[in-house]
């Protein structure tokens, strides 16, 4: 069982920790039981939050027993952010969000077993507190000296900060505590942004005369870009499939950048040393394959959206190049694939002919531009190249009676929704 920190530590996933060899002492004397929490600050986790959600699952598979934390009480608090004051969302939004994602948390975990997991809400114990309870049994074991010197807050002391969020601080380490008495919890992770926060917890578990108690934080995912990991063009990408498409998912970490994927699949992947050894050596050789992207994005996939979902992306992703059936493709998948790239809509009535649509989609500058890439052959409807400039479509070309997928090239292809 301490071969699991010797993994974590190779992978990159142990960034800050109170004392390792501490932790591996307690390891090694058997399961133990830890958490990590999340706060409901949208209806869904995003691909942020990942990398604790499987961090939760690894230290299952190697026999430990997770809680796993909704924060009820915290996400109507907010952490402090180093720009500004959070906007604080009603009562009901969050409690909404809550049972959300702690749907959507329950497929990465088992519920029984040994470690079986359990999922909790702060709000259970933080909700029935009274203000003076707060503050005379958590608030007396917080310095103010070290509150204030937290990174964050140290920041937004010269803009102003409410002591609304100065206190969330507390909260979470009396989360810890009470994880501690009530579960016999002994260790959590987060994410490094809340090293202030978990260590805050470790040492009022301490000042309580309870523990010990271990911590660590994983790392902040970068991309080498510069730009923020977890963005798309559309904005975050979320574990929801109704905010973010499976497909627009799969495509998300399909395009991760060479430089990046290593790394990613240490963060991400289960597959082992050897075989992530393997695809680092052949992205090296043979970067154009892209074979690592492909792993990573297909194992994700199916680990947030399942086997099925993820074999019906995969799918879709050869079809729309002209390496599979489109007419197999589930109509959801395809629309949101077609969605990805461009969707020009038309109705039935008023359906131009092949050319037209080449245009007003955007694959073309103009109409002689699309007439000229068909003469040349290096236009396609459904996968089929077109070669009459003057060609119009045919109803029975409409896939699922609705869509039609333009392709001019090799890569470059664009979406129909043809409407009644």
């Amino acid at each position: 069982m301490t071969d699991l920190i010797d993994d974590l530590q190779w992978r990159g996933l142990i960034q800050d920790s109170t004392d390792l060899d501490e932790l591996r002492a307690r390891v090694a004397a058997g399961p133990l039981t830890y958490y990590v929490g999340f706060d409901p600050t949208a209806a869904s986790l995003h691909v942020g939050n990942l990398l604790q959600v499987l961090t939760a699952r690894r230290w299952q598979l190697a026999g430990h027993r997770p809680l796993l934390l909704v924060g009820g009480a915290t996400g109507q608090i907010g952490d402090p952010k180093e720009s500004s004051e959070r906007t604080l969302n009603p009562t009901e939004v969050v409690a909404g969000w809550v049972e959300r994602i702690r749907d959507q948390l329950a497929p990465f975990v088992t519920y029984t077993g040994d470690n079986a997991a359990t999922l909790v809400n702060n709000l259970e114990w933080t909700g029935p507190m009274s203000v003076v309870e707060f503050l005379r049994d958590v608030g007396k074991h917080f310095p103010v000296n070290r509150m204030l010197a937290r990174e964050v807050v140290r920041a937004r002391l010269e803009t102003g900060i409410s002591y609304t969020e100065f206190s969330y601080q507390l909260l979470q380490a009396h989360d810890y505590f009470e994880l501690h008495r009530r579960h016999g919890c002994e260790m959590q992770f987060g994410g490094s942004d809340q090293w202030g926060n978990i260590t805050a917890g470790v040492d009022y578990i301490r000042r309580r005369g309870a523990g010990p108690v271990h911590a660590f934080t994983t790392p902040l995912v970068t991309k080498s870009d510069g730009t923020k990991f977890g963005k798309s063009e559309g904005g975050a990408v979320w574990l929801d499939p109704e905010m973010t498409s499976p497909y627009a998912f799969y495509q998300f970490w399909f395009n991760t950048d060479d430089r990046d994927v290593a790394r990613y699949l240490r963060y991400f992947s289960f597959r082992s040393q050897e075989e992530l050894l393997e695809l680092e050596k052949e992205t090296a050789e043979r970067p154009a394959a892209r074979a690592a992207q492909r792993a990573l994005a297909s194992e994700l996939t199916a680990l947030v959206h399942g086997a099925e979902v993820a074999d019906d992306v995969i799918a879709a992703s050869q079809a729309l190049f002209g390496r599979g059936s489109l007419e197999s493709l589930m109509p959801a998948t395809l629309q949101a694939a077609l969605a990805e790239a461009g969707l020009h809509r038309v109705r039935a009535a008023e359906l131009p002919a092949v050319a037209t649509l080449f245009r007003d989609a955007g694959l073309v500058a103009s109409l002689n531009e699309a007439r000229r890439a068909i003469a040349e052959g290096g236009a396609y409807l459904n996968n089929e190249r077109v070669t009459d400039p003057e060609a119009t479509v045919p109803a029975e070309s409409l896939l699922h009676g609705r869509f039609l997928v333009l392709r001019r090239g090799k890569r470059t292809f664009a979406g129909v929704l043809v409407d009644a």
